[in-house]
């Protein structure tokens, strides 16, 4: 059975407190890119009670996706915009979606990303990371954005780590690995920097920064 909202919202609070869990409602974070960082980001954060998620993607799921992505075989095929909201809705189905099927690109992602309090860049492609970032940095200067690079390969999961290269900007990652050179994308270390990149939303909206 499906519990009502204020108990959904009573469970929250009592594990995380009412004044921090009122802070995690009134939240709105942006989610660009629902591969095996976005999917993983978007359920982090809906299980700890974000009030409002907005998901960014144009792809579809492959079945090449499913070792690392927060998606089910029976949704091959289907967006993962939504795919994600289905999977969302069962895990916490009182949190506000928005979804877009679309790619962010220079031109849009104003437009796309200004009510976000905190944007979550999850791309898979250098360029479209650089772009965000450079997008958002110059552009919605006072938005914080967290970023990702560096998950790729077996190298140690203590080599992920999250550092704050300026107020509004954090960067998820090894910082040097890349699926090109290392080969390989496993569940386990791509969930790493995804579960980093969802910690640092918490904290930030907590009021707790990296030096």
């Amino acid at each position: 059975m499906i519990p009502t909202k204020d108990e959904w919202n009573s469970a929250l609070s009592a594990r995380h407190g009412k004044a921090l869990q009122r802070t995690f409602s009134s939240a709105t974070v942006a989610v660009c890119g629902l591969g095996g960082l976005g999917s993983n980001i978007a359920i982090a954060l809906a299980r700890a009670g974000i009030g409002k998620l907005m998901l960014f993607d144009f792809d579809r799921v492959d079945i090449a996706n499913l070792n690392r992505q927060q998606y089910k075989a029976d949704q091959i095929g289907m967006y993962k915009t939504e795919a994600l909201r289905e999977n969302l809705r069962e895990i916490a189905p009182y949190v506000e979606l928005t979804t877009a099927t679309e790619r962010v690109t220079e031109a849009n992602a104003v437009a796309l990303l200004k009510e976000a309090d905190i944007i979550c860049e999850a791309f898979d492609n250098a360029e479209c990371k650089a772009m965000l970032t450079n997008t958002v940095l110059e552009k919605l200067p006072g938005t914080f954005l967290v970023a990702a690079s560096g998950l790729a390969g077996m190298g140690s999961a203590n080599t992920i780590q999250t550092r704050r290269l300026s107020q509004h900007f954090y960067l998820c990652g090894d910082g040097t690995s890349d699926v090109s050179a290392a080969g390989s994308l496993v569940a386990s270390r791509v969930m790493l920097c995804a579960a980093h990149q969802a910690h640092t939303v918490l904290r930030i909206l907590a009021g707790h920064y990296e030096p």
